[in-house]
């Protein structure tokens, strides 16, 4: 059997995932802050997640935390756990055990990484004749992808549903009602009365913005960090045109009025 009809093939790919910030393992503060984030909705569309314990500070960590518990919560939610990076060595130990792939961290892990390559031998340098000039070396122009355009959406949402923007930015000219959710990789755009939830930056992009014109939300979100209105909207922000955006990445989206006059 040659190698082209073989039942199995593997080869080197990108996928993307979710990357998972969390402070604490903790599996009832994780599952009281996943409530508050996402009620009861199946909030992802089956994407793959990876927890990131970077941030986990030592006094939360558990030798021994409920990986199963973990992935059932975010699984209630649509996101499929499938592995942790950032990890200490002993919590890396108990999530192998649970059957979680380890990633090194997206920073650090990288470097590591490159310390410890060998680096190959250098060929030795070729001389050119003398009777024939040395040429520039020519790199190919890089192509970027042309930019997808915004999701428009005109209608009213309801109680429940919910819109999902991937890689591109939200436009929306109609009510977005109490119970709806507007999600977007990228920024969120209500010119109407915002009474739901907004989450922009789903992706990690810590510089979107939320912008609506009648703001009225539920709750605003930008790359995980949340703010929640469960004690109504500030009253000098009420029915008043609003963005929300970050000032740090580790910060709460902070609210500014906006001049449209």
């Amino acid at each position: 059997m040659n190698s082209t009809s073989l039942p199995i093939a593997f080869k080197g790919s990108t996928v993307t995932v979710i990357l998972i910030n969390l402070q604490t393992l903790c599996l009832q503060t994780l599952a009281e802050v996943a409530q508050t984030l996402f009620g009861e909705n199946d909030f992802f569309e089956g994407d793959a997640g990876v927890l990131n314990l970077a941030q986990i500070n030592d006094q939360n960590a558990q030798p021994e935390p409920d990986w199963q518990g973990m992935r059932t919560l975010f699984a209630q939610h649509g996101l499929h756990v499938v592995g942790v990076c950032g990890a200490e060595a002993e919590i890396a130990v108990s999530a192998r055990r649970a059957g979680l792939a380890v990633f090194p961290n997206a920073s650090a892990g990288n470097a590591r990484h490159a310390a410890n390559m060998v680096a190959p031998k250098a060929a030795p340098a070729l001389t050119p004749p003398p009777t024939q000039p040395e040429l520039p070396q020519l790199t190919p122009a890089a192509i970027e992808p042309a930019p997808r355009r915004a999701l428009l959406i005109d209608r009213p949402l309801r109680s429940g549903q919910r819109i999902h923007a991937h890689d591109r930015d939200l436009v929306i000219t109609a009510i977005v009602n109490p119970g709806a959710e507007v999600i977007a990789d990228g920024d969120i755009h209500i010119y109407a009365p915002l009474r739901g939830r907004a989450l922009a930056g789903a992706d990690g992009d810590t510089q979107a913005r939320v912008f609506a014109t009648c703001f009225e939300a539920e709750l605003i979100a930008i790359a995980g960090s949340y703010l929640t209105f469960a004690n109504g909207v500030p009253p000098e922000l009420n029915k008043q045109p609003v963005q929300a955006s970050l000032e740090t990445a580790d910060s709460k989206p902070r609210l500014t009025r906006m001049k449209l006059d």
